[in-house]
């Protein structure tokens, strides 16, 4: 499903409007489009439609007429001064003002309490005050309208987006309506598909307002929210007469002292994707206890560094772990020290085969030209703490807009970056982007981090590109996740129980096509 931008959608407006659809015909399209969701979803009687001066207000002005024609009883809101209103929005204004209504001005603090008084008397608020162009804080007599539309107790619903939250960010600006149904025209727009904005946003219908296909060419890069025939058909049907060979030899270079579970992890979520054969390969002095726990997989040693971890040494051992590996996944577990940073730089520097960075890898090119000096493809998996220290920025600057900071990483270093969190976001070097819709806070334990990792060398293992392999393991990862938990709960998931649910899923991905 294709996301737009605030900035996109008025491109795509006024491409189509350039194209021979007027704004007014547009406008008038999503008034009753919406009309009927409204209708169809939501308690009949009184209903107050709360309008704002620009073409938000406009369609709450059609969304009026439609009603009042339908026989409901109907009372419009305005926040400011009818001469204020200009363009389509005041040629939907006279209609409404032709069809016999009336518009109530809401200017000051007491009219702000007859709107209150208002809407107790109301089954139902539309909220059209404010659009997905809203690019600053709301203040003043609007966030008092907000306040008043929340704190009435009554359905809210909401015209294009909920009036006060970011149509980018999913960031309420200042303050934001919590909608109980959001009725968008179009296509969905990024900050209602990002947290807390899905939580603003309330139960999302899409209505089509005949915005032309073609124009989404001009608009530019693309962001998708991932859906499971889409990535289902990344993974290709294992051919009847394939052997081990076909899919891929992954490299997993993990753990350290007290963090052997990371490796563990990573390495068994490799085969379980599908790779098919796995190294494991840490320092000698963990080889032990890694063998000791390992069935499938391979392991091998680095030499010892300090503080149990692994180090370089002479590199002769690293370039013959390379030779002949379809991925290398590098990171979770190794912990950061001068030893690790030297190795993890070597890798990085010398892994012809595409590079998973995970964890304590990533910690170590941290402020290092490191990843955009790769030789081949590279897939790093940062949390927001991790992609703070990439980017030199605040973990709250990562979480204000988690889109356009991943964006960032892949442009400057050349990279696939998987910013995860609630609404895992993938994002290419030449601006293309996913948000992932599948996973759950009982994925909020140690370790499932290690398993994405091992998820998307297994996948590219298999021979997937950068972008598909990420897509496809962050959306199956999740999925995993829910899975898991629709069957034993959110609370207490572990990262172990993702690995065995791993296969049905992707199968279950697969069938969906």
């Amino acid at each position: 499903m294709r996301l737009c931008t605030a900035a996109q959608m008025r491109a795509l407006d006024q491409w189509t409007i350039e194209h021979g659809t007027p704004g007014h015909v547009l406008m008038e399209r999503a008034g009753k489009g919406a009309t009927r969701v409204l209708r169809r979803s939501l308690p009949r009687g009184r209903t107050v439609v709360v309008c704002g001066r620009g073409n938000n207000g406009g369609d709450g002005f059609v969304i009026a007429r439609h009603l009042r024609r339908a026989g409901a009883a109907v009372e419009v809101w305005l926040a400011g001064s009818p001469k204020a209103v200009q363009g389509d929005a005041a040629r939907m204004l006279a209609a409404w003002r032709r069809a016999g209504g009336r518009v109530h001005e809401c200017t000051t603090a007491a009219d702000v309490a007859a709107l209150r008084r208002g809407l107790e008397r109301a089954a139902v608020v539309v909220d059209a005050l404010l659009g997905t162009g809203l690019n600053a804080p709301v203040a003043g007599l609007h966030a008092e309208i907000i306040d008043a539309m929340n704190g009435a107790g009554r359905p809210i619903f909401a015209v294009d987006i909920a009036s006060g939250l970011s149509a980018d960010t999913g960031r309420p600006l200042g303050t934001a309506v919590h909608a109980t149904l959001t009725a968008t025209f179009g296509h969905p727009k990024v900050g209602q598909h990002l947290y807390p904005g899905i939580e603003h946003t309330g139960t999302l219908e899409i209505v089509d307002i005949g915005l032309r296909d073609e124009g989404l060419a001009t608009i530019g890069p693309a962001v998708d929210l991932l859906e499971a025939g889409e990535v289902g058909r990344l993974l290709p049907p294992r051919p009847r007469g394939a052997h081990k060979g076909t899919f891929g030899h992954v490299l997993v270079i993990a753990g350290s002292r007290g963090k052997s579970g990371a490796a563990l992890l990573a390495a068994e979520a490799a085969g379980r994707a599908g790779a098919g054969l796995v190294t494991l390969a840490s320092a000698a002095a963990l080889q032990p206890v890694l063998e000791g726990h390992v069935r499938e997989a391979m392991t091998a040693s680095l030499p010892d560094g300090r503080d149990g971890t692994m180090a370089l040494g002479d590199g002769i051992a690293l370039t013959r772990l390379l030779e002949g590996k379809a991925a290398v996944v590098c990171g979770p577990g190794v912990g950061a020290n001068s030893d690790t940073r030297i190795l993890v730089a070597a890798i990085a520097r010398t892994a012809r085969a595409p590079l998973v960075v995970d964890a304590d890898g990533l910690n170590c090119v941290a402020g290092t030209s490191v990843l955009r000096e790769r030789p081949a493809a590279t897939v790093v998996t940062p949390h927001p703490g991790e992609m703070s220290r990439l980017l030199e920025i605040t973990i709250a600057e990562v979480q204000a807009d988690r889109l356009r900071v991943a964006r960032q990483l892949a442009a400057r270093d050349r990279i696939v970056v998987v910013l995860k969190g609630a609404r895992t976001i993938v994002a290419a070097p030449d601006g293309q982007a996913a948000v992932v819709p599948t996973g759950n806070p009982g994925m909020a334990s140690g370790g499932t981090g290690d398993v994405l990792a091992g998820i998307v060398g297994g996948l590219l293992a298999q021979g997937l590109q950068p972008f598909d392999a990420a897509r496809l393991g962050a959306f199956a990862h999740g999925l995993a996740g829910d899975r898991v938990a629709l069957r034993q709960g959110e609370t207490g998931l572990l990262a172990h129980d993702l690995l065995d649910e791993l296969p049905p899923t992707l199968a279950t991905l697969q069938s969906a096509v």
